[in-house]
Order: structure tokens, then C-alpha cells, then sequence
């Protein structure tokens, strides 16, 4: 089964909006484990105008599953998932004021940068993943990091679901495929929801987890965590 790795950077931007600690992002991340979720994903930004660093190491004493950290390769994000250590680091490209995640690496122009980063991760025990798209020689390169894993940027799919789905699949099959044939473990994240996770799913039998936290947060508005992550899970078998 493709694990579920919540993300919890929305709890954190609604707790820094009033200040304080409502809602408590740690119970909220515990919650998330107790109904089932396999793991937590954090994405600290320099601004940290939703996780601290604080809460990285709270998260990181606490919660007994997967612990991701997702962000830029930034002198100071290197020195923080050096002394967390969590499960995976997933690197992203993003711009300190990027709003979120847009694109993918391009892993033939960065590959000297991605293979040194990698590597220290790795003497650290600490699993790898890379933020790409489907471009299959990016994902070619990606292997050539030796990165543990790749995370398919997913948004492409989502965006064109509803009027297209078959085409929209299409070309992360091929990319699926390709990281198959190399050996590379395969993640997945960004705009999946209970509208078409479970079809993304079906046609990517060898995913290992997706990280979803924006869509998951709204459906929780209506359903409740629970029963929003239970559905989650469910969309995933």
C-alpha cells in the first residue's frame, strides 16, 4: 500500500495568524498518526511564516512515524535536517519567497550541487528524495545523484484531471516507468485530492508514498480529520 504523508504546514500557517498555539500543531500531527496517517511532512521556509524551526524539532522528538522534511538545499536547511535527522529529506527548488512549490529540479543543470548535498545526507543516514516533474531525463539525472528517490511534481496531473484524465496520467506512467527501470524509489505530491488520487494511484502501481497536505486541510473543514484521513487512506488501497 502507497503510504500517506501529511502535511501539516497549513495548521501551522492558521496558528500563526492568531499567534499563540491554537491550533496545537504537534497534537494535530500526533492525531494524524493515531488515525492512521504513516507519516508528517514539514516544509520550513527562511520567513518561517508557517513551521518554525522550533516546531521541526518538537515534530521530530515526538511523532513515531515517517518524518519528512521538505525544502531548498539553503546552507541554513542543510544545518537544520543535519541536526533533526528525520526519515527522508526531500529537496525542492523553490525560491525563499516562492508561495509554494511550483517546479521540479532540472537535475542536469544542478546535478554537481544535488550529488554533493546528497551524499552528506546519506553519510547521515538520512533517505533522499529528490522534486521533479516528468521530464525523463531529469529523472535520468536524478538516478546519476544517486538520490534514494524521486518525488513526482503532481500539480500537472491535477490541473488537467477533469478534463482529460487519461492524457493527464500519461506521461507520469512513462516517468513511473523509467524510475522503475532505474531502481529509484518513487514518491509523489502536490494539488492530489480525494478526486483524483485514487485514479493517479491505480496507474502507478509502484508508488511508495504521496504527500499531501493543502486539499487534505479543506476536506477536513467538512469531514473531520479523522474521517478526512480514513478517506484518504481508503482512496489509496
Amino acid at each position: 500500500m502507497t503510504r500517506l504523508s501529511v502535511n501539516i504546514n497549513k495548521i501551522a500557517t492558521i496558528r500563526n495568524a492568531r499567534g499563540g498555539n491554537n491550533p496545537d500543531l504537534l497534537k494535530v500531527a500526533l492525531d494524524c498518526e493515531k488515525y492512521g496517517a504513516q507519516g508528517i511532512t514539514v516544509h520550513p521556509r527562511p520567513d518561517e511564516r508557517h513551521i518554525k524551526k522550533t516546531d521541526v524539532f518538537v515534530l521530530k522528538e515526538n511523532i513515531k512515524t515517517e518524518f519528512n522534511i521538505e525544502g531548498y538545499p539553503s546552507k541554513d536547511f542543510i544545518d537544520l535536517v543535519l541536526k533533526v535527522k528525520p526519515v527522508q529529506v526531500t529537496l525542492v527548488p523553490d525560491a525563499p519567497d516562492a508561495l509554494t512549490s511550483s517546479a521540479g529540479w532540472d537535475t542536469v543543470k544542478n546535478y554537481k550541487f544535488l550529488s554533493e548535498i546528497i551524499s552528506e545526507f546519506q553519510k547521515n543516514n538520512i533517505r533522499t528524495s529528490i522534486f521533479v516533474d516528468t521530464n525523463l531525463t531529469n529523472i535520468e539525472y536524478a538516478k546519476r545523484t544517486n538520490t534514494n528517490r524521486i518525488e513526482l511534481y503532481t500539480e500537472p496531473y491535477a490541473s488537467n484531471f477533469l478534463f482529460d484524465k487519461e492524457k493527464s496520467i500519461a506521461p507520469f506512467i512513462k516517468a513511473a516507468n523509467l524510475a522503475k527501470e532505474l531502481n529509484i524509489g518513487l514518491n509523489a505530491g502536490h494539488d492530489l485530492s480525494l478526486q483524483n488520487l485514487n485514479f493517479f494511484k491505480s496507474n502507478i502501481p509502484n508508488l511508495l508514498e504521496v504527500s499531501i497536505g493543502h486539499a487534505l486541510i479543506c476536506d477536513a473543514l467538512y469531514f473531520g480529520l479523522q474521517d478526512t484521513i480514513i478517506k484518504y487512506l481508503n482512496e489509496l488501497k
